[in-house]
């Protein structure tokens, strides 16, 4: 898990389909109401884009992020 890595959601774009926390595993994110909420940043795996790949509307970012392809360690990213 990583304290510097994790996950941003740009709510201007997101379409609160829930794909990320239905995806995430670790517990990173909460929903209120329809809207997905990142309450457990340190949760997320470093590397992990899981979630992002996901994202109908391409609204999660991650601070940590350097452009590099990273292969997580948590197999999130293959399933």
């Amino acid at each position: 898990m990583s304290e510097k890595w994790y996950p941003v959601i740009d709510y201007e774009i997101c379409k609160e389909c829930g794909a990320c926390f239905n995806k995430c595993k670790h517990e990173v994110y909460k929903k209120e109401g329809n809207r997905p909420v990142v309450v457990f940043p340190e949760g997320c795996v470093q590397g992990c884009k899981g979630c992002q790949s996901l994202c109908p509307s391409g609204a999660i970012q991650y601070v940590g992020d350097n452009g590099q392809t990273d292969n997580c360690a948590c197999g999130c990213c293959n399933s």
